[in-house]
């Protein structure tokens, strides 16, 4: 059975949180490992857990009134098609459910598309909503 918790347990090491970026081909996270646990540290998480092993997680960076930012989504691929992504999705959106808009960006994928479709996010395209801009600073 999944348990999910906004805290982080003490089962739940560096090397296992690394691992599950990894388990997802998330590179840019592992190329400088320590800026991505502070992320995770400074940031709201829920985790979710197997047994107390990570089988994935969502981060969000927000104040908590006007603003949610859902940077990580991510599930390790044995535990994928089997409602964690959504339940991690739906848990965090519903302890934020005051906050008065959530963005995220992410990869173009079909199937992703489809998965932020399916809890209601809005594709933004200039007609629509306005206009998106990113200034990437990573590589």
């Amino acid at each position: 059975m999944v348990a999910y918790t906004f805290t982080r347990t003490p089962q739940v090491t560096d090397q296992e949180i690394l691992g599950l970026y990894r388990s997802v081909d998330w590179t840019a996270y592992l190329q400088h490992p320590q800026n991505t646990l502070a992320a995770l540290t400074n940031s709201t998480v829920l985790w979710a857990t197997v047994d107390d092993h990570l089988i994935g997680l969502i981060r969000g960076v927000t104040d908590g009134h006007t603003i949610l930012y859902i940077q990580d989504l991510l599930v390790n691929p044995t535990y994928q098609k089997q409602h964690v992504g959504t339940t991690l999705m739906k848990k965090m959106l519903d302890r934020y459910q005051n906050v008065g808009q959530t963005v995220l960006i992410t990869d173009p994928e079909a199937r992703t598309l489809k998965f932020y479709e399916s809890l209601d996010f809005l594709k933004i395209t200039p007609q629509t909503y306005g206009r998106a801009f990113v200034l990437e600073r990573r590589f």
